[in-house]
This record gives C-alpha cells, sequence and structure tokens, in this order.
C-alpha cells in the first residue's frame, strides 16, 4: 500500500460475515498497524516499480506466447483514394510539447458539464510530453489523491466515469469555448472506473438443527435478487499512461490489439497520443462493493508515461482473445487466477520466477509422458500378476466423486471437462484389468444388457488375487472408522445445501484428506511379492517429477496448507517405491513367462587348466562345421 495517507474507516457491508461474500476488506501495513486495504492498494506499489521493471521481462515471455493465441485476422492495408497506399502518419503531440491535463469524474458516459466545478476531479499543467525525469521520484509520474462523492445511483448499482483530457498548453478541452478549443490540440479518453461483478449466494443450513451462520440480510437479498447478483464494485487506484511514441504509423496497418488505441484524425490522417487506464496491478481482492453506506469513495489517481514495448505488454494481457466461446463465468475466474500470477511476480525473485516458468514446461511435457506412457503400459500388458484390480476401481469411484462434486459446485467449464475425461480413461482401465461383456440374455427390466465383469485368468491364477484381497482388507479396517467419523463431523459442524451435497462434500473432503491411503495396496502387493519389475516405472517417474515441481509450485504461488501436505504425502509414498526398488532388486533366479532364468543367460566362469575340455555333440539338424566338410 502507497503510504503517506490516513486510513479510512472500513464501510459497512452487508454479509461481512459471512463467507459467500468474499474479498470485501483486505488488510495492509501502515506505521505498524493494520488497517483496511481501502487506504489505497499498489498502484503499482511504489517499492516495487524497480522490482516491477525486471519482471516485465517474464512477462514478455507470456505475451509472446500468449499473443499468438489472442491475435485475430491481420487488418488489411487500406488504399487511399486514388488506390495508392497510405502514407505514414504523424504523431500529433511532437516530442516534448507542454501539455495540460483535465480529469473529469462524471455518471455519464458523454461528458458536457465541463462549467460544473465538483466534476473536475484534477487539473495538471505544463506537462512534458516524453518527459521521464520530472516528479517526485523523479521518473515522469505525477499523482493525485481525493474522495468522489457519489449519489443514490451510483449507490444503487449506477455507473461511474472518468474522462481524461490532454490539451497542449493554453488550450482548453471544452468545445463551447471556440478561442480556447483546438481539435488537433486536443486527446480525451474515459472509461468507466467502477466494475460489475457477480456474487453467488448459495443458501445452505447445518442439515440437523437446520441454522446457518449466513448474514440475515444476505438471505433476504437471495430472495429478492436470485442465487446471483450483479454488484458494482470500486477501486481506489487508477494509472493514467501516456505513451512515448512517434512511430510512423498507417492507418487500417496497425497490428490487434494495439488498433483498438491508436486513434486517427479523420481530416488530416495523423494519430493522437496514445491514452491507457493501466490497472493491471489491481488484484481482484481489492475490489469492495458500493452500497447505501458509502458516501464518497477513495480514489488515487496517477499518471506517468509509458514505453511503447511495456505498453504492448499491458494490452495483450489485458484483451481478452476474441475466440471465446466459454462464457463470461470463464473470464470472472480467470480475472482470480490471474491474481495469484501477478502476486508471484510481485513477491516471487525474479530468478526462481524465471526457473518456475521454466519448470513450468517441463511439467506440461512430463504430464504429457505420463499420460502417454499410462495408456501404453494399459494397452500392451497382458498379465496383471503384481498389480492392484481393486485400486482400479477405486480410481473410478475417486474420479466419480470429484467430477459430480465440481458440478454440483459450478467449477468452470475447462474443469469440469478434464476431469470428465481423466473418468473416462478410468472406466476404459476397467476393460483391460477385466473381461466385460453384454449379457443380451438377462436384460436390466427387459430392455437394457446387462453388463458383467469377470476376473481376468492372468488375475485369478496368481498370488496378486489374495493379495489384493488381504490389503484391502487391511485398508477397510483403518478407512471405514475414519469416513464414519469424517461424516459426523461434517453433518454437525458444516452447512449444506441438501443432503445430496453433504454426501458429495463429505466424501470429496475425504478422498482429499486420507486419498493417499488408497496408494498403499499396491505397497503391500509389493512386499509380499518381494518385487516391483510389473510396475509402470517410466509412468511413475513422470508423475513423481511432476510431483516435485507441484512441491516448487505450493511454495511459491500462496495455496491452502492442505495442498501443501497432499504434495509432500505423495512425495513420501513415492520415496517408499523407489525404497521397495532398491530391495527388492533382479532375481536372476526367477522364471520368467518363457521359462528362462537369467541364470540360463549368464556366461559360466572358464574351465580349470588341468581339465579337458567337455566336447558337447552338436545338436540334430545342425549344419557341420567346415572342418568336418572337408574331411567328408
Amino acid at each position: 500500500p502507497a503510504a503517506g495517507n490516513e486510513p479510512f474507516p472500513a464501510p459497512a457491508m452487508p454479509g461481512a460475515g459471512s463467507e459467500l461474500v468474499q474479498a470485501q476488506v483486505c488488510w495492509g501495513q501502515e506505521s505498524g498497524r493494520a488497517h483496511p486495504a481501502l487506504a489505497i492498494p499498489a498502484l503499482p506499489p511504489k517499492g516495487a516499480r524497480s522490482l516491477c521493471g525486471i519482471h516485465l521481462g517474464v512477462i514478455f515471455i507470456i505475451w509472446a506466447i500468449s499473443s499468438w493465441f489472442r491475435r485475430g485476422p491481420a487488418p488489411q492495408e487500406q488504399s487511399s483514394t486514388g488506390g495508392t497506399p497510405r502514407a505514414p502518419s504523424r504523431n500529433l503531440f511532437p516530442k516534448d510539447t507542454l501539455m495540460d491535463l483535465y480529469v473529469y469524474i462524471s455518471e455519464h458516459e458523454h461528458f458536457t458539464d465541463f462549467n460544473v466545478s465538483s466534476a473536475l476531479f484534477w487539473q495538471k499543467r505544463d506537462l512534458v510530453y516524453g518527459d521521464w525525469t520530472s516528479g517526485e521520484n523523479a521518473d515522469g509520474c505525477y499523482e493525485h489523491y481525493g474522495e468522489v462523492d457519489i449519489s443514490q445511483s451510483v449507490q444503487q448499482n449506477g455507473s461511474i466515469y472518468i474522462h481524461v483530457y490532454f490539451t497542449k498548453s493554453g488550450f482548453h478541452p471544452d468545445p463551447r469555448q471556440k478561442n480556447l478549443y483546438r481539435r488537433l490540440a486536443t486527446v480525451h479518453t474515459s472509461r468507466m472506473i467502477n466494475k460489475y461483478k457477480r456474487r453467488r449466494f448459495q443458501k445452505t443450513k447445518n442439515l440437523l438443527t437446520g441454522e446457518t451462520e449466513a448474514d440475515p440480510e444476505m438471505i433476504k437479498r437471495a430472495e429478492d435478487y436470485g442465487p446471483v447478483e450483479v454488484i458494482s464494485h470500486w477501486h481506489p487506484n487508477l494509472t493514467i499512461n501516456m505513451v512515448d511514441d512517434h512511430t510512423p504509423w498507417v492507418k487500417g496497418s496497425v497490428p490487434p490489439p494495439l488498433d483498438q488505441y491508436v486513434k486517427f484524425d479523420a481530416i488530416s490522417g495523423d494519430y493522437y497520443p496514445i491514452l491507457y487506464f493501466n490497472d493491471y496491478w489491481n488484484l481482484q481482492k481489492d475490489y469492495f462493493p458500493i452500497n447505501e453506506s458509502l458516501q464518497r469513495l477513495p480514489f488515487r489517481l496517477s499518471f506517468c508515461p509509458l514505453s511503447l514495448w511495456r505498453w504492448q505488454l499491458y494490452a495483450a494481457q489485458s484483451t481478452k482473445s476474441p475466440w471465446n466461446f466459454l462464457g463470461e463465468d470463464l473470464y470472472e475466474q480467470s480475472d482470480e487466477e490471474q491474481d495469484s500470477v501477478k502476486v508471484a511476480l510481485l513477491e516471487t525473485n525474479p530468478y526462481l520466477l524465471a526457473l518456475t516458468i521454466i519448470v513450468s514446461i517441463v511439467h506440461s511435457i512430463f504430464e504429457f509422458l505420463a499420460f502417454k506412457n499410462d495408456i501404453q503400459f494399459w494397452n500392451s500388458r497382458q498379465s496383471l500378476e503384481g498389480l492392484s484390480v481393486r485400486s482400479v476401481f477405486f480410481g473410478v469411484f475417486q474420479s466419480l466423486v470429484v467430477l459430480l462434486y465440481i458440478l454440483d459446485n459450478e467449477t468452470n467449464f475447462v474443469v469440469q471437462v478434464s476431469v470428465f475425461i481423466g473418468l473416462l480413461i478410468d472406466l476404459w482401465k476397467i476393460t483391460k484389468v477385466m473381461d466385460v461383456r453384454l449379457d443380451r440374455d438377462n436384460k436390466v427390466a427387459g430392455v437394457l444388457p446387462r453388463v458383467s465383469f469377470k476376473d481376468k485368468s492372468t488375475y485369478i491364477e496368481s498370488s496378486t488375487k489374495v493379495y489384493d484381497d488381504m490389503a484391502f482388507r487391511y485398508l477397510s479396517w483403518l478407512l471405514f472408522p475414519l469416513l464414519g467419523c469424517y461424516a459426523v463431523y461434517s453433518l454437525l459442524y458444516l452447512e449444506h445445501k441438501g443432503w445430496y451435497s453433504w454426501v458429495l462434500s463429505m466424501l470429496y473432503g475425504f478422498l482429499l484428506t486420507f486419498g493417499f491411503i488408497t496408494m498403499t495396496p499396491q505397497l503391500f502387493i509389493n512386499y509380499k511379492l518381494k518385487s516391483v519389475a510389473h510396475l509402470p516405472w517410466r509412468m511413475l517417474t513422470y508423475k513423481a517429477l511432476n510431483t516435485f515441481i507441484d512441491d516448487l509450485f505450493a511454495f511459491v504461488i500462496k495455496m491452502p496448507m492442505m495442498y501443501r501436505i497432499g504434495c509432500l504425502r505423495d512425495d513420501v509414498v513415492f520415496f517408499i517405491y523407489l525404497y521397495q526398488r532398491w530391495i527388492y532388486r533382479v532375481d536372476l533366479t526367477r522364471v520368467n513367462e518363457f521359462g528362462l532364468s537369467g541364470e540360463d543367460t549368464v556366461t559360466p566362469p572358464p574351465p580349470h587348466p588341468s581339465t579337458p575340455p567337455t566336447v558337447l555333440p552338436p545338436p540334430p539338424g545342425a549344419p557341420k562345421p567346415p572342418e568336418d566338410k572337408k574331411k567328408d
């Protein structure tokens, strides 16, 4: 948070104690004491600007990759009336032009109230275009802080706009002042500065008592406005950037997404200076809702010059893909996910951050290789000796619970598809570990053929089935009591939408907490067989490497402690696999599926010199050596 400002009292907001209203008040530090984040969060933070310069190099990598997916069709170069190509244009504001800044705040999208003094929020004279050395911090930046009075309309979800005018020194932005207004000496841009966000309300209660901890006013609002309410939010920081650029752009040939910002004069053909509202570093958690309890809104406005290449980075990251077909809900969740990336950019060591980006690419490669080798292993597997078939069925149960849980909690479409594909793969594995067939003689309800499952012969005839049954019997002694205790705890102390949601959330929470125990049956089978030769080691190695990479992400990016513990316990299980591989080494006396052992391929020791060599007769049908052919 920017220092030097008195903290504002936290506005009274309905449902502040409810889990359903998120990120309404966040806390920072100033002068050694906590205060609400309304005392102006970062804009970006002054102390982080030098660090941001380093991080922009990392953002450039992200921008270069994402630009390939964001770009639309390239604009065609337009020609003039005579058919000749258009001549390059120039910036209407040459380098070092003296400028005046006028900032107005209004509830109207089109501003005309230049005579209303209360609408003028900031006026700054004699700014120099392209000046990077002036200002309080000698970086060309200026700041202005104030409070914005809002009307009842804004309090009730109305919009509020900012109108920014730059004029050459001595001119005025009001077109009605004929002597002081010049069209080519005035550049103007505006935007809505409040942000509309969806707030979802889930009506939950304790299933035994029927009571809820949700705020009564929130419950009433949910009954009035429905489960989804659109609420206007406010962020107290905004930066106005003027791009220091004098590129001879050609109208119709400016590449996207820059063409959205370069404005050409219809008569002269030249372009106006590029103005950009920069809110990239405004985190979603710092927005707070506007309601009837607020009479004035804190607002810190900054003006800074911006280089062309940095502006390209910001513009590429701020532009949403034109190929979006997943709806606005995905973009809302994408904003929340981008916050974690921005926090990592601000708070993580640049070298560690660069390492994380490289490792994340390696993570994707390992994920693909693990997927490929897993499919290849089960597709080519002929014998099930040493493999836990019950673990495959338990994996299907886990995937089904996760899919039903995310469907019940309205997770975004991409996650739903990925989990559904994982479930299909687990179902396919059942066909590889069991004989599945359709019994058309015994139909279900006389209509649908019955699906029958039968253990494969390689599983029944081996000792693996005995050990698999034994492992799950021992495992049930631990899992069922833990499941019962967790179910009672969830029913007594947690709120749910209904009994169906309680079953799903209870099973999901249980699997999230104790799911690693289901990996132990394979360890037990390995112990009984004293062998690990039957395991898909390539797939396990790739997944283990990804687990170690997840450990890195778990400590770079903020996430729940339970997830970090989950990464650690997966590491422990894999180390146990490695220990078993070390103690159950290659046994040369074991006979393989061809009836041969490792000793059959070992070269015997050379005979003693005093012992005459033993001449073995050639096998029948073998070709004679050349010496015997000569004798014949």
